[in-house]
């Protein structure tokens, strides 16, 4: 059935309206063309896109950068992977509808999914608006509930015991985020000595992994989608999940997890800072609780964090000098700043542990 675009509007930065349409009409029985194709603001890597069909129905399509994709980044397959084989668990994912790897229907592979609706809170003006004192409550009891289930799937019993190594994981993210890190250089950023000392402490005192669990690898706030009561509906963005050592998200979502009069580190005021949330001990008790580990060396995951974001903002910042951040280049301008105070803090926290 060939699907045209909707009439009457702009095209899409990063969608061929017309090959994609006839794939979603040939692909996913419910939906009805035409479809309309919206940019959904916010992403910094792989680009998501709202689908409407005729009959109004949301899907959501997910799809790499348009240029500058640095090796093994932004596998749509692994991504589709994981959320199709966490389907069934009690981890709320999107239902997902289907793979296209064929790079002829939109030039690189996407797949599309449920849109979940609800609030995504990246900003403290939308946890205000949004969510009530005791959604924001809730949002934070329901991330450290959510991630301690997510830790404790068996991969094995959902079809994931192969989808990478098991052991080794911080040694692995070590060398893929360093390897990255010098892929990604752009003049005038010049964060190579730090980020090289931070990396050899942070070899040279890696803790024993204790088990196997699924690393969502981004774990924060707003990548999660949340009902009107704070509890999470959806996670999203799994593009660099893998096998590994559980508390490497722990220690990234403490990164995130920002509290009122903390040194911003990251790119402007977190929302968790707004009145309501737990704090970060609170987040790690109910964490610990859920889940039933160690958290003593929760400090080297921290510093970790700290680590791995200045790599990953270095490789965006880097997308955006080669024009690819498709609609979010406004949002990057301060990441040069941001990799060397990120860097700092994981310098710092590694001091202070």
């Amino acid at each position: 059935m060939a699907a045209s675009p909707t009439p009457g509007h702009d095209t899409v930065e990063g969608i061929d309206e017309e090959r994609v349409g006839n794939w979603l009409a040939d692909t996913i029985a419910e939906v009805e063309p035409p479809f309309r194709f919206e940019l959904i603001a916010g992403g910094r890597s792989n680009l998501t896109f709202r689908v409407t069909d005729a009959a109004g129905r949301a899907l959501a399509l997910r799809r790499p950068p348009l240029s500058h994709v640095l090796p093994t980044a932004h596998d749509m397959a692994r991504e589709y992977r994981v959320i199709s084989a966490l389907g069934p668990t009690v981890v709320p994912v999107p239902v997902t509808y289907g793979l296209c790897q064929d790079e002829t229907v939109n030039g690189r592979p996407f797949y599309v999914m449920e849109f979940v609706e609800g609030h995504i809170v990246r900003d403290a003006e939308t946890a205000e608006r949004d969510l009530d004192g005791a959604a924001r409550r809730r949002a934070g009891e329901s991330i450290a509930d959510t991630l301690a289930a997510l830790h404790g799937v068996d991969v094995d019993a959902v079809g994931l015991g192969d989808f990478a190594k098991r052991e080794g994981y911080i040694e692995r993210q070590l060398r893929r985020w360093y390897e990255q890190f010098r892929n990604s250089a752009v003049e005038g950023v010049d964060t190579t000595s730090i980020i090289a000392a931070i990396h050899d402490r942070l070899a040279a005192d890696i803790p024993a992994q204790v088990g196997t669990a699924i690393v969502h690898g981004d774990y924060r706030l707003d990548n999660t989608v949340l009902g009107p009561d704070g509890a999470v509906r959806a996670v999203l963005d799994w593009e660099i999940c893998t096998l590994g050592d559980a508390l490497a998200d722990l220690g990234l979502l403490m990164v995130y997890w920002t509290e009122a009069g903390d040194e911003a580190a990251l790119l402007g005021v977190t929302p968790t800072t707004v009145p309501g949330f737990p704090g970060r001990t609170e987040m790690c008790d109910r964490y610990r609780a859920a889940s039933g580990r160690d958290l003593g060396r929760l400090d080297f995951y921290v510093a970790f964090g700290y680590w791995k974001l200045a790599c990953i903002l270095q490789g965006v910042y880097a997308r955006y000098v080669g024009g690819a951040t498709a609609g979010d280049r406004s949002s990057v301008e301060g990441f040069a700043t941001s990799i060397v105070r990120l860097a700092e803090m994981a310098e710092r926290t590694l001091d202070s542990a």
